[in-house]
């Protein structure tokens, strides 16, 4: 009975060891991991212009209501092929290829203030 309960237990040990081996791959720190980068999302929108915080997008959600995207980075590969600071190409339908990151930074009192940065690498004229 002794010798049971010993292989019982090594069996146990051994499962807890080799389970608390592996890794999460969420990012575990003061911002809160939950706000995962994501790379390489796909939407397909007309170009509304460009403001001083990013370049805006129109777009029909699955609600058929139209929402407007911004993007706060364009690459410069992107800038070279579409010059998307003039209004020639507003009104012109993309497939946007992006990466969304959240950046989180600390304000006077001492807040997080989240916010998320959408950045075009690759446009698709339509």
């Amino acid at each position: 009975m002794k010798t049971q309960k010993l292989i019982v237990f090594a069996g146990l040990m051994l499962a807890f060891f080799s389970l608390s081996g592996f890794k999460s791959h969420l990012k575990v720190n003061s911002t809160f991991s939950i706000l995962e980068d994501q790379e390489g999302l796909i939407v397909y929108a007309t170009f509304d212009g460009k403001e001083d915080y990013g370049y805006n997008f129109i777009t029909k959600g699955k609600d058929d209501e139209e929402h407007t995207l911004t993007f706060q980075n364009v690459e410069d590969d992107v800038l070279k092929e579409f010059n998307l600071n003039s209004d020639d190409l507003i009104g012109t339908k993309f497939k946007i290829t992006f990466n969304k990151d959240t950046e989180v930074t600390t304000d006077e009192d001492d807040m997080e203030i989240e916010e998320e940065i959408n950045t075009i690498t690759k446009l698709e004229k339509l």
